[in-house]
Protein backbone atom coordinates (compact mmCIF):
# COMPACT_ATOMS: atom_id res chain seq x y z
CA UNK A 1 0.00 0.00 0.00
CA UNK A 2 1.14 3.35 -1.00
CA UNK A 3 -0.01 6.96 -1.41
CA UNK A 4 0.82 8.24 1.58
CA UNK A 5 2.64 11.35 2.43
CA UNK A 6 3.13 12.37 5.88
CA UNK A 7 3.93 15.92 6.99
CA UNK A 8 5.84 16.09 10.29
CA UNK A 9 8.07 18.75 12.40
CA UNK A 10 11.69 18.27 13.66
CA UNK A 11 12.34 14.74 15.16
CA UNK A 12 14.12 15.76 18.36
CA UNK A 13 11.20 18.03 19.64
CA UNK A 14 7.24 17.31 17.79
CA UNK A 15 6.54 14.51 19.75
CA UNK A 16 3.26 15.00 18.00
CA UNK A 17 4.58 14.05 14.80
CA UNK A 18 6.42 11.27 16.14
CA UNK A 19 3.15 9.39 16.98
CA UNK A 20 2.17 8.49 13.65
CA UNK A 21 5.12 8.50 12.27
CA UNK A 22 6.08 5.39 14.72
CA UNK A 23 2.83 3.87 13.86
CA UNK A 24 3.03 3.76 10.06
CA UNK A 25 6.46 2.14 10.55
CA UNK A 26 5.53 -0.39 13.10
CA UNK A 27 2.44 -0.99 10.68
CA UNK A 28 5.36 -1.94 7.32
CA UNK A 29 3.85 1.14 5.32
CA UNK A 30 5.80 2.89 2.72
CA UNK A 31 5.49 6.64 3.25
CA UNK A 32 6.74 10.19 2.19
CA UNK A 33 7.70 12.32 4.34
CA UNK A 34 7.76 15.99 4.55
CA UNK A 35 9.31 17.88 7.32
CA UNK A 36 8.71 21.08 8.61
CA UNK A 37 11.31 23.36 10.90
CA UNK A 38 9.25 24.14 13.86
CA UNK A 39 11.87 26.44 14.33
CA UNK A 40 12.09 28.86 11.26
CA UNK A 41 10.14 31.67 10.69
CA UNK A 42 8.31 30.74 8.13
CA UNK A 43 7.08 27.67 9.70
CA UNK A 44 3.59 28.80 9.90
CA UNK A 45 3.62 29.69 6.39
CA UNK A 46 5.30 26.48 5.57
CA UNK A 47 2.73 24.27 7.57
CA UNK A 48 -0.11 26.03 5.94
CA UNK A 49 0.74 24.65 2.82
CA UNK A 50 0.16 21.09 3.59
CA UNK A 51 -2.49 21.71 6.46
CA UNK A 52 -5.11 24.59 7.31
CA UNK A 53 -5.15 24.06 10.69
CA UNK A 54 -1.85 24.65 10.78
CA UNK A 55 -0.53 22.01 12.63
CA UNK A 56 1.85 19.47 12.23
CA UNK A 57 1.39 16.36 11.65
CA UNK A 58 -0.65 15.67 9.05
CA UNK A 59 -1.39 12.91 6.16
CA UNK A 60 -1.95 13.11 2.80
CA UNK A 61 -3.60 10.05 1.35
CA UNK A 62 -5.98 9.51 -1.83
CA UNK A 63 -6.83 12.90 -2.00
CA UNK A 64 -7.62 12.87 1.69
CA UNK A 65 -6.32 15.11 4.32
CA UNK A 66 -6.46 13.66 7.87
CA UNK A 67 -4.59 15.80 10.38
CA UNK A 68 -4.12 15.08 14.16
CA UNK A 69 -1.74 12.39 15.61
CA UNK A 70 -4.60 10.28 17.08
CA UNK A 71 -7.11 11.22 13.95
CA UNK A 72 -3.56 10.21 11.83
CA UNK A 73 -3.23 6.62 14.17
CA UNK A 74 -7.33 5.75 13.54
CA UNK A 75 -7.22 6.51 9.90
CA UNK A 76 -4.13 3.96 9.58
CA UNK A 77 -5.44 1.11 11.74
CA UNK A 78 -8.73 1.09 9.23
CA UNK A 79 -6.09 1.21 6.31
CA UNK A 80 -4.47 -2.40 7.56
CA UNK A 81 -6.80 -3.84 10.08
CA UNK A 82 -5.23 -6.92 9.35
CA UNK A 83 -2.01 -5.29 11.87
CA UNK A 84 -3.99 -5.16 14.48
CA UNK A 85 -3.43 -1.51 15.59
CA UNK A 86 -5.97 -1.84 17.97
CA UNK A 87 -6.90 -4.65 20.10
CA UNK A 88 -9.16 -7.79 18.51
CA UNK A 89 -10.70 -8.04 22.04
CA UNK A 90 -13.60 -5.67 22.64
CA UNK A 91 -12.60 -4.85 25.95
CA UNK A 92 -9.37 -4.24 25.41
CA UNK A 93 -9.72 -2.38 22.73
CA UNK A 94 -12.10 -0.05 24.63
CA UNK A 95 -9.51 0.47 27.54
CA UNK A 96 -6.67 0.68 24.54
CA UNK A 97 -8.75 3.87 23.29
CA UNK A 98 -9.79 5.10 26.77
CA UNK A 99 -5.65 5.52 27.28
CA UNK A 100 -4.44 6.97 24.24
CA UNK A 101 -7.01 9.21 24.20
CA UNK A 102 -6.15 10.35 27.65
CA UNK A 103 -2.20 10.92 26.67
CA UNK A 104 -3.50 12.51 23.48
CA UNK A 105 -5.93 14.89 25.83
CA UNK A 106 -3.69 15.17 29.18
CA UNK A 107 -0.44 15.55 31.24
CA UNK A 108 0.08 19.00 30.25
CA UNK A 109 2.72 19.66 33.26
CA UNK A 110 4.56 16.80 31.65
CA UNK A 111 4.47 18.34 28.74
CA UNK A 112 5.43 21.76 30.10
CA UNK A 113 8.41 20.87 32.58
CA UNK A 114 9.67 18.21 30.41
CA UNK A 115 9.44 18.80 26.78
CA UNK A 116 10.52 16.95 23.95
CA UNK A 117 14.14 16.48 23.10
CA UNK A 118 15.12 12.68 22.42
CA UNK A 119 18.92 13.25 21.97
CA UNK A 120 19.35 15.10 25.35
CA UNK A 121 20.03 14.10 28.81
CA UNK A 122 18.83 16.19 31.39
CA UNK A 123 18.54 15.96 35.06
CA UNK A 124 15.36 15.03 36.66
CA UNK A 125 12.89 17.72 37.44
CA UNK A 126 11.51 17.94 41.09
CA UNK A 127 8.02 15.28 41.23
CA UNK A 128 5.78 17.10 43.28
CA UNK A 129 2.60 18.54 43.12
CA UNK A 130 0.55 17.77 39.16
CA UNK A 131 3.74 16.87 37.81
CA UNK A 132 4.50 14.24 40.40
CA UNK A 133 0.43 13.22 39.83
CA UNK A 134 0.87 12.98 35.62
CA UNK A 135 3.97 10.98 35.85
CA UNK A 136 2.36 8.27 38.91
CA UNK A 137 -0.15 7.95 36.67
CA UNK A 138 1.52 7.25 33.40
CA UNK A 139 3.22 4.70 35.82
CA UNK A 140 -0.34 3.62 36.65
CA UNK A 141 -1.12 2.98 33.53
CA UNK A 142 1.52 1.35 32.23
CA UNK A 143 1.68 -0.91 34.89
CA UNK A 144 -2.16 -2.03 34.42
CA UNK A 145 -1.65 -2.53 31.06
CA UNK A 146 1.50 -4.57 31.11
CA UNK A 147 -0.40 -6.62 34.70
CA UNK A 148 -3.27 -6.97 32.09
CA UNK A 149 -2.31 -8.38 29.11
CA UNK A 150 1.52 -9.71 29.79
CA UNK A 151 3.42 -7.63 27.44
CA UNK A 152 6.03 -6.93 26.14
CA UNK A 153 3.60 -4.19 25.06
CA UNK A 154 1.08 -2.33 26.58
CA UNK A 155 -1.81 -4.79 25.34
CA UNK A 156 0.58 -7.55 24.49
CA UNK A 157 1.46 -7.04 20.47
CA UNK A 158 2.39 -3.16 19.11
CA UNK A 159 -0.78 -0.89 19.32
CA UNK A 160 -1.77 2.92 18.35
CA UNK A 161 -1.12 3.29 22.44
CA UNK A 162 2.14 2.15 22.47
CA UNK A 163 2.74 4.74 20.07
CA UNK A 164 0.26 7.53 22.03
CA UNK A 165 2.89 6.76 24.86
CA UNK A 166 6.65 6.42 22.98
CA UNK A 167 7.08 10.31 23.55
CA UNK A 168 6.56 9.79 27.10
CA UNK A 169 9.06 7.01 26.49
CA UNK A 170 11.74 9.31 25.06
CA UNK A 171 10.75 12.03 27.94
CA UNK A 172 11.76 9.53 30.71
CA UNK A 173 14.85 8.38 29.55
CA UNK A 174 15.91 11.87 28.72
CA UNK A 175 14.99 13.21 32.36
CA UNK A 176 16.02 10.21 33.74
CA UNK A 177 12.64 9.60 35.54
CA UNK A 178 13.10 6.63 37.77
CA UNK A 179 10.67 3.29 36.82
CA UNK A 180 10.38 -0.17 38.80
CA UNK A 181 11.68 -2.46 36.89
CA UNK A 182 8.37 -4.49 34.43
CA UNK A 183 8.03 -0.54 33.73
CA UNK A 184 11.96 0.07 32.51
CA UNK A 185 11.57 -3.05 30.91
CA UNK A 186 8.42 -1.41 28.80
CA UNK A 187 10.36 1.29 28.08
CA UNK A 188 13.67 -0.46 26.69
CA UNK A 189 11.73 -2.64 24.90
CA UNK A 190 10.36 0.77 22.95
CA UNK A 191 13.31 2.13 23.22
CA UNK A 192 14.95 -0.91 21.26
CA UNK A 193 12.63 -1.17 18.51
CA UNK A 194 14.20 0.08 14.74
CA UNK A 195 11.45 2.48 13.99
CA UNK A 196 12.48 4.03 17.50
CA UNK A 197 16.12 4.02 16.99
CA UNK A 198 14.89 5.62 13.04
CA UNK A 199 13.59 8.17 14.57
CA UNK A 200 16.44 8.77 16.78
CA UNK A 201 18.70 8.76 13.89
CA UNK A 202 16.70 11.93 12.49
CA UNK A 203 17.11 13.65 15.23
CA UNK A 204 19.39 17.02 15.52
CA UNK A 205 20.76 17.47 18.27
CA UNK A 206 20.29 21.44 17.83
CA UNK A 207 16.14 21.41 17.50
CA UNK A 208 14.99 21.71 21.46
CA UNK A 209 12.00 23.37 22.50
Amino acid sequence: MSGFSLVIGNKNASSWSLRPWLLMKEAGLDFDELLVDLFSENRRRDILQHNPAGRVPALRHDGLLVWDSLAICEYIAEQVPEKKLWPEDRAARAHARSVSAEMHAGFPNVRGVMPMACLQAYRAPELEGDLLWEVGRIRQIWQDCLDAYGGPFLFGGFTISDAMFAPVVSRFRTYQITLDAPLQAYADRMLQETAMKEWFEGCDPADVQ
